[in-house]
């Protein structure tokens, strides 16, 4: 009788030890960032470019410090489509999932960014869009 349990008992260590090395490496893949670019237009209030220059570079520096985007590429742009005033940001979120459970901090800067901005053409005044860059 034992000499019948030794091969059970080796086969489920073998399975332990499979199982112990699997469980981790499932655990990193589904802790998998999956970094997201977005293209933010800011449709500015008449007279709000130079507050909400400052907002967007507080903004940038918190979102570094925490660790919540990518260093590159990071560009923003300022048009006067019509006469009206709008900035185009780019960046990347080291994770897509960042935007949805944001720190409290970048939610504060939202806000701030939300009373310096107006809805246009139809567009609100904060107008995220996902895309894909072509080239570094």
């Amino acid at each position: 009788m034992w000499t019948n349990t030794r091969p059970m008992m080796r086969r489920a260590l073998c399975a332990l030890l499979l199982l112990g090395c699997l469980v981790p490496w499932a655990v990193a893949i589904a802790k998998r960032e999956v970094p997201e670019t977005v293209m933010v237009t800011y449709h500015v209030r008449l007279g709000q470019k130079a507050a909400l220059a400052r907002v967007l570079a507080r903004h940038w520096a918190t979102a570094r410090r925490l660790n919540l985007v990518r260093g590159a590429p990071h560009i923003i742009v300022q048009g006067a489509g019509s006469g009206d005033p709008y900035f185009v940001e780019i960046f990347t979120w080291r994770d897509g999932s960042i935007p949805d459970s944001a720190p409290a901090e970048i939610k504060g800067l939202w806000s701030e960014m939300g009373r310096l901005v107006e809805p246009r053409n139809g567009r609100p005044g904060i107008d995220f869009q996902q895309v894909s860059l072509l080239s570094p």
